[in-house]
């Protein structure tokens, strides 16, 4: 619309200075080396435009011919760049549709035309990982590791590597690389601390959870609970090696942050009943044991408070049972003291209140007691066979199982000793189907396969 309008003001310009001249008439005349030319003003401005009009369309003839060989270049180069991304994305595609032998001619093809390393590098590389060739692909991600530019994809691509090798001191030290390059990337961080896990390398490990905690790479209550499982196992590792007030600093770290983690209390408090803080580990289970009940604050806590007597004992577990009265721990708690002080009415009442509160259906655990019951206070051999066959088809009793791959462990792991899966244990009921039994001692595993049955009648 500007151009319009822009073109009908010149055209109405040139018509009135057409005009203007008709009106005006007047003559020129022109002596020039005994030449004498005479004409209108009119005719004479018409020449002049005239003349500027060729001198300037023979200036642009002559500048386009001049320049023609240098637009040309351009043109094919631009020709040239045009099929060469063509290429890289056809590339990219091949790569993506999983065709190995039309990604490497993509990628030979776009590294022809384009003449840059830094964009055919990549392409390259994973052409390479498609057609299996992992050294070739290695040589480019080392090739791009000169080039600022492509550093970070080619440590990338080495670390996938290396983690498919099962190579982790140098996984672990490309991802360290990458985090230097770039701190704020998540999935550097969380990598780096997987691998570090793995390592065994706790202390770095948790700064590794903070950095990528304070980025938001992982959740808050994710990241504390995984923080207390590498303090716990900080602890461990220091008692284990003598340094028992480093050990003690590192449980009450592990319980600050995360007082829900389930192995976190119990382990501080025995290592209070170690340095003989009888006290401090007593009150530290009763709090807990209002909160969550546990059998592993309940080992601890015969230790914290120690009887010599089987009656003396059903007190200290009727005060620990009031904290938690309906819970089903503290009445198997109530039920146990009970059947060792032989108190045979008052254990099968606990018992009893504990199926309940369990669900109805006694676990295997329970039958047990039951049998014991049965055999010790009432002298019914019958009655507690009955209980034992029930107990080889009873619900299995909550235990400490892996999320990952379903091993059940006698006592909390920070990692799995089946699948080496970072603080996966859970304590819940294991699955019926096919649990296996994982013992502290390394490379002791009992499985065991219970056959689904209905529950006979005691």
């Amino acid at each position: 619309m500007t151009r319009t309008v822009g073109l009908l003001f010149l055209v109405a310009a040139v018509m009135l200075g057409v005009a203007w001249f008709a009106d005006n008439t007047g003559a020129v005349t022109i002596v020039w080396q005994g030449w004498r030319v005479g004409t209108s003003t009119g005719v004479l401005a018409a020449v002049v435009i005239g003349i500027a009009i060729l001198t300037a369309l023979v200036y642009r003839f002559w500048r386009g011919v001049a320049r023609a060989p240098q637009a040309f270049g351009r043109w094919r180069r631009e020709r040239r760049r045009r099929r060469g991304y063509v290429a890289l994305t056809q590339g990219l595609v091949a790569v993506a549709a999983g065709d190995p032998h039309e990604a490497r001619r993509q990628a030979r093809r776009a590294d022809v035309l384009l003449n840059e390393p830094p964009l055919t590098m990549l392409l390259s590389a994973q052409s390479a990982q498609l057609a299996g060739d992992e050294q070739a692909a290695a040589r480019y991600f080392n090739d791009m590791l000169a080039r600022p530019e492509t550093e970070f994809l080619g440590l990338r691509g080495l670390l996938i590597q290396a983690m498919r090798a099962d190579d982790r001191q140098r996984a672990l030290t490309l991802a360290r690389r990458a985090r230097d390059l770039r701190p704020k990337t998540p999935w550097v961080l969380t990598t780096l601390f997987d691998l570090e896990t793995q390592v065994g390398d706790w202390k770095s490990a948790i700064g590794t959870l903070q950095r990528a905690a304070r980025i938001k790479a992982i959740a808050p209550l994710p990241a504390k609970r995984r923080e207390a499982a590498a303090l716990i196992e900080l602890s461990r590792l220091a008692a284990a090696e003598g340094r028992d007030r480093d050990a003690l600093r590192f449980a009450e770290q592990a319980h600050h942050a995360d007082r829900n983690h389930p192995a976190a209390a119990a382990g501080l408090a025995r290592l209070y009943v170690s340095a003989g803080k009888l006290h401090a580990a007593g009150k530290l289970i009763e709090s807990e044991w209002a909160r969550a009940p546990h059998p592993d604050l309940l080992a601890v806590y015969r230790l914290a408070r120690p009887v010599a007597e089987p009656l003396q004992w059903v007190k200290q577990a009727e005060r620990l049972a009031r904290l938690a009265p309906l819970h089903r721990e503290s009445l198997m708690t109530l039920g146990l003291a009970s059947l060792d002080a032989g108190l045979w009415e008052e254990a099968r009442r606990h018992l009893t209140e504990a199926a309940k509160a369990a669900g109805g259906e006694p676990s295997a655990g329970l039958c047990r007691m039951m049998a014991r019951l049965e055999e010790d206070g009432f002298s019914d051999p019958a009655a507690a066979r009955s209980w034992l066959t029930r107990a080889a088809v009873a619900p299995p009793d909550p235990a400490w199982v892996c999320d990952a791959c379903g091993a059940v462990h006698t006592d909390w792991q920070v990692k799995c000793a089946r699948c080496s899966a970072f603080d996966r244990l859970a304590w819940r009921v294991p699955d019926r189907a096919r649990p296996m039994l994982v013992e502290s001692t390394p490379g002791r595993t009992i499985e065991s396969h219970p056959p689904p049955a209905s529950l006979p009648s005691s």
